[in-house]
């Protein structure tokens, strides 16, 4: 494994990098091409139900990481993000969030940290 990093899919995408966009739902405004994603695993992407009640505000980011796990315990889509990691050299997480501290790839890098990769 190599390294993993997340950064906005409206931001160009980092060199050499396999670009997993990690959102439920696609980017607003932004073309297929324009996103430069190798990999859309849009049900790693919190459920709309969490997505909704945690509306980006800063102050819910702890209960929000928390539910997240939880509902990332046992998902497939979540075992298919650990392989992307295992068998690429360079993956980075993309996000649509304009709040860079406190979304769903902050949560996923940290998971990934824990994982023996």
């Amino acid at each position: 494994m190599g390294s993993i990093s997340i950064r906005r899919v409206y931001e160009p995408p980092a060199t050499g990098a396999r670009r997993i966009l990690v959102d439920r739902v696609w980017p607003r405004g932004l073309s297929k091409e324009d996103a430069a994603v190798d990999l859309w695993l849009r049900e790693v992407g919190p459920s709309t139900e969490l997505r909704k009640w945690f509306n980006h505000d800063p102050e819910r980011f702890e209960e929000f990481a928390r539910r997240y796990r939880d509902e990332l315990a046992g998902s497939e889509a979540y075992a298919r993000l650990v392989e992307e990691a295992r068998t690429h050299d360079d993956v980075e997480l993309a996000y649509s969030a304009k709040d860079t501290e406190h979304n769903q790839a902050v949560v996923l890098l940290e998971l990934l940290g824990e994982e023996s990769l």
